[in-house]
């Protein structure tokens, strides 16, 4: 199933405009998620929504926004009134202006989009749009309109469409002075830094994305998987303490050591990799052991006895695509 849009509208720079779709551009579906449930029964635990006061369900329709002003004082606001506010943005990303992208603080960065093309008509004007921006070498700022908020978005060019990533303001960006002002101005040897910079210089490589692995992701799948076929779960031994580090020096010039006896073995592994690159991943859970309605304990127990070639390939659920809000 194709991804849904998140926003739909269009994109206008001065008189040029054409039709567009907002879609997110990262994705945490694929990721191993739990449920509450009861111990005793294993059912699903289930929230309400009660008044604070009396304990009585109250149902949706008698659900509205409230700002709290003081204990127990909240000024209410309905939607009607949070629609007669409605920005003029609501179905629009007008370019206000273009600017450097390394001019943008890493700080203000919030999430990635794809913005493409809505439907066959206005691809040109997309297109003299994107290559505009492509050609100044620069990022295009505009505003948009997500659940009801008004955001900052850098629309940048990739490949053949537009990256718009969302931007903080100001007052949601809290200044370094408050955290950086105790730390301690100490004088470092050119020794320390030389040895600093060589371990550096062996961990140096290419950034490589697709040779990154999740290994808290990994080990949920494999505890899944075991408990699913019913292998007992050995508890894991507590690691020792490194102890404190006494000399700066020495555990840099251990560091260096045992980076001379890790590189090779880690370089090989690398170039294993690239050699042989990975196949992409339609989502992690796709590769939990199948477990088939109310037949689940017989599942597991036919997994558990099944031949080891068949074990070593689980079949794949199909991934469930995640509606965008």
């Amino acid at each position: 199933m194709a991804p849904r849009a998140n926003w739909k509208g269009f994109l206008r720079l001065s008189l040029v405009t054409c039709p567009v779709a907002l879609y997110p551009a990262t994705s945490d579906t694929e990721k191993v998620s739990f449920n509450q449930i009861n111990r005793k029964t294993g059912h699903r635990i289930k929230y309400l929504k009660v008044d604070a006061e009396t304990g009585d369900e109250v149902t949706s329709e008698d659900i509205v926004k409230g700002y709290k002003v003081d204990t127990d004082t909240y000024i209410e606001v309905t939607k009607d009134e949070l629609d007669d506010i409605a920005l003029d943005s609501t179905h629009t990303i007008e370019i206000d202006e273009f600017v450097p992208k390394a001019d943008i603080d890493n700080r203000y960065l919030i999430r990635p989009y794809y913005l493409v093309p809505d439907g066959k008509v206005g691809h040109d004007a997309y297109a003299v749009i994107r290559e505009t921006i492509r050609s100044m070498d620069k990022v295009a700022i505009g505003r948009v309109v997500l659940t009801n908020r008004e955001h900052i978005i850098a629309l940048e060019p990739l490949e053949t469409g537009l990256m718009g990533t969302l931007l903080r303001y100001p007052y949601e960006v809290r200044s370094e002075s408050e955290y950086f002002d105790d730390i301690q101005d100490v004088k470092l040897t050119r020794d320390m830094l030389d040895l600093a910079k060589h371990i550096v210089e062996k961990k140096s490589g290419a950034f490589e994305p697709e040779l990154f692995e999740d290994h808290y992701e990994t080990a949920l799948i494999d505890l899944i998987n075991k408990k699913r076929a019913g292998t007992p779960i050995a508890a894991k031994s507590t690691p020792k303490s490194g102890g404190n580090v006494i000399n700066l020096m020495d555990a840099l010039k251990k560091s260096i050591a045992n980076e001379k006896d890790t590189a090779p073995a880690a370089k090989v592994a690398n170039q294993a990799k690239a050699k042989k690159p990975k196949k992409r991943v339609e989502g992690q859970r796709e590769m939990l052991l199948p477990i088939a309605g109310k037949g689940g304990k017989e599942a597991a127990a036919k997994a558990a006895t099944a031949p080891k070639k068949a074990a070593d390939k689980p079949v794949r659920a199909p991934a469930r695509a995640k509606k965008a809000g």
